[in-house]
């Protein structure tokens, strides 16, 4: 029988759970299946969260004949029967996998087949295709990021699944506690292919108790997933207040509180969180005030990911106890959340012509670019030239503070030339 998770996939564009930036009412994806003018794509997010699925949608909403290929492991021969299969049948919605892995021999072949239409090529990848993907084939279609799915997005899969008698699991009598759907719903952080596996070898697993019902557990799905809980609270949130409590540890320099929240998401291996918190924070709290700490977080998080756990600990925890110590600076995300409270407000203005961009035949009539001071022609590579609109020349965003050297060294530059621009 195939799995659960391949079973459930959306049989139209309806079905897709999630990614609503790209299949909900009004969205690119949703209008090209609407309209009936499907191009190739490109989907890269990670893996399980639906890129397959948009893909089975889009040729369940059209009709068109649907294959799938993986780019690094099929034939040309076979790539060749699909392309004879379309000239034959009109059009073959051919989704690839590992698309950043296709050879130049594959490529060149397909890629005619791409401008007559015959093919609409759905790539998918894993990495990022302005980086991995051949040119060629990157301007043929167009790329969309695909997002892991939200904890609301997964609970609304497993309930389809759990009630869905031809598809899913809804001949069998399952009960799931609240804090075993939870566990389901975030373990994999947004893996919908691994969730619904668990959810299946738990459901076929798991013998009838007394009264005729299959009761999944916390215990249960934590054994299916092999991935432990955190201790659960009352409101079920602890997953989150954990991350919370460890950021505010971190910002108020309490080192022991710090690693003793690391040692919780440590413990349910969870890290994926924790990668994302520590980046976050070293940016947002420590910021300015020790920047090469950010660079030495990310470093530390590359070097945990490559080793995974137990050792990661390691290197988690150095770095939770460097961003505990460092001197501390939010003046960076305070900076640019002002600008963009003024720009949502509408408090903008029109960007100085001698600013705007003068590489154009035609710019020196409208008087884009003229008086422009190149500031490498004057002394110091700086010469006194407004750069903001008319309407916030006196604005001021960035408030340095004095917390750390290289902070500190920066707010006397940016004093001495906003003295110098005002005198």
């Amino acid at each position: 029988m195939k799995p659960l998770a391949y079973r459930m996939r959306p049989k139209n564009i309806d079905d897709v759970v999630g990614q609503q930036h790209l299949v909900g009412p009004g969205k690119i994806i949703r209008r090209m299946v609407e309209a009936k003018l499907l191009s190739s794509m490109i989907l890269y997010g990670p893996p399980g969260t639906g890129k397959t699925s948009i893909a089975s949608a889009i040729a369940g909403s059209t009709k068109y004949a649907f294959r799938k290929m993986n780019a690094a492991t099929d034939s040309k021969k076979k790539l060749e029967q699909v392309v004879e299969e379309a000239k034959f049948s009109g059009t073959v919605i051919l989704l690839l996998d590992e698309i950043h892995r296709l050879t130049k021999p594959k490529q060149d072949f397909l890629l005619p087949h791409l401008e007559d239409g015959h093919i609409i090529l759905i790539g998918a990848t894993t990495e990022n295709p302005y980086i991995s993907i051949n040119p060629a084939i990157r301007s043929r279609t167009q790329i969309f990021e695909v997002h892991p799915l939200n904890e609301d997005d997964i609970i609304q899969a497993i309930n389809r699944a759990i009630t869905d008698k031809d598809d899913g699991l809804g001949e069998l009598p399952l009960q799931i506690n609240d804090d075993a759907m939870h566990q389901l719903a975030i373990a994999t952080h947004g893996d919908l292919r691994s969730t619904l596996n668990a959810l299946e070898l738990a459901a076929k697993s798991t013998p009838k108790n007394s009264e005729g019902n299959i009761v999944l557990t916390l215990e249960i799905i934590e054994e299916c997933m092999q991935r432990k809980a955190l201790v659960q609270d009352k409101d079920g949130d602890a997953h989150y207040n954990v991350i919370s409590a460890l950021q505010k540890s971190i910002r108020g320099s309490d080192v022991d509180a710090a690693l003793h929240y690391l040692a919780r998401l440590i413990e349910a291996e969870d890290l994926p969180s924790i990668s994302r918190r520590l980046i976050t924070i070293a940016y947002e709290d420590i910021g300015l005030a020790n920047l090469p700490a950010a660079t030495r977080t990310v470093l530390a998080i590359q070097a945990a990911e490559k080793i995974g756990f137990p050792e990661a600990r390691i290197p988690l925890a150095d770095t939770v106890i460097e961003l505990c110590l460092s001197p501390k600076s939010n003046s960076g995300i305070s900076a640019i959340d002002a600008a963009l409270s003024d720009i949502r407000a509408g408090n903008y203005g029109d960007i100085p012509d001698y600013l705007k961009d003068a590489h154009y035949s035609g710019a020196k009539e409208l008087g884009h670019g003229i008086d422009y001071k190149y500031p490498h022609d004057y002394p110091h590579d700086w010469v006194k030239q407004q750069y903001l609109p008319n309407k916030l020349k006196s604005k001021q965003y960035y408030h340095p503070k004095q917390n750390g050297r290289y902070e500190e060294s920066l707010g006397k530059q940016y004093h001495r030339l906003k003295n110098a621009q005002n005198s």
